[in-house]
């Protein structure tokens, strides 16, 4: 989460970088900059879901990969026993990622399919 100041300071430099574009890539960028504080509202607000959404992957993908990599039995159950306990600080360091770096991947993959239609 920006602080005011370091929200403020990236505003500025986005006016200063904004005098030098064209009118269709001002409005480009100004929207860029929505879209990525719509989503960083989005997953402030959804923090439960987006957490209950990395529980579910980390379920899905620690069963498989345990299933994959250790056939033998006996130490299968131990490993799952092993990943069920580890999935709190999972949780927080995906969720911390998450927090991080989806808004910006998310608006970038958004804008480049809208520029594949133009």
């Amino acid at each position: 989460m920006l602080t005011s100041r370091q929200y403020r300071q990236n505003s500025i430099e986005v006016i200063k970088n904004l005098s030098k574009l064209s009118e269709s890539e001002q409005l480009e960028a100004e929207q860029k900059k929505n879209i990525l504080l719509l989503i960083e509202n989005l997953i402030e607000r959804e923090e439960a879901t987006f957490k209950m959404i990395i529980d579910c992957l980390y379920d899905v993908g620690s069963v498989k990969l345990i299933n994959k990599k250790f056939s033998i039995c006996p130490f299968n159950q131990l490993m799952k026993l092993i990943a069920k306990f580890s999935r709190p600080g999972f949780r927080c360091i995906a969720f911390y990622w998450v927090h991080k770096n989806i808004p910006k991947l998310t608006t970038n993959w958004l804008l480049k399919k809208m520029n594949k239609l133009g």
